[in-house]
């Protein structure tokens, strides 16, 4: 589990990008930018991650740790990695590649890993709901039904296809799952 440090302002600023995306489908740099930079610049004083090149501080307990500051590294390019490749596909936004790699920054690689797992669940099912809100998932089944059955020999009258390229023009907003994912990361282990 990890260290308070990382669990408060991890939370605050999911908290903040949740709200925003959800309000207007955008998640700020000025939230996220900085969330980032301190993640760098406070993982060297970490003492939750555990390695080699870690100096104490005399009398302290609590040394820079050159370890911390590669953890902090590794987390925000794995980060930038799958949800690089996920943006570059065209099915995530920029200020969600941002926020992962800003969490990473702040969790490391390893519970990242674990985070970016439970995030896809929870997308998952969020995708879901969405769709099924959206009349979709009914349509879909419908139509699945008139394959089976045969339309023609049920007399029903079909109905225009539904199009999940219009329903995927619209964005749904990706940092409810980050931070459910994330939160859920912090219990994992």
């Amino acid at each position: 589990m990890q260290h308070w440090l990382a669990w408060w302002p991890t939370l605050i600023v999911l908290a903040v990008a949740t709200f925003t995306d959800l309000r207007s489908r955008r998640i700020p740099n000025w939230l996220v930018l900085p969330f980032l930079m301190a993640g760098i610049v406070v993982s060297p004083w970490r003492n939750d991650w555990d390695g080699l090149g870690r100096g104490v501080w005399p009398g302290t307990g609590h040394g820079f740790g050159w370890h911390g500051l590669g953890q902090s590294c590794a987390g925000m390019g794995l980060g930038v990695l799958l949800y690089g490749l996920l943006f570059w596909m065209g099915g995530m936004g920029a200020g969600d590649l941002k926020l992962c790699a800003a969490i990473g920054a702040w969790i490391g690689p390893m519970q990242l890993f674990i985070a970016l797992v439970i995030t896809s669940l929870a997308g998952g099912i969020m995708v879901l709901a969405w769709l099924a809100w959206r009349g979709f998932l009914r349509k879909m089944f419908l139509s699945a039904g008139d394959l089976v059955c045969g339309r023609q020999r049920r007399g029903i009258q079909s109905d225009p296809e539904p199009s999940l390229a219009e329903l995927l023009k619209r964005k749904m907003p990706y940092a409810p799952a980050i931070a459910i994912g994330t939160f859920m990361s912090f219990f994992a282990g």
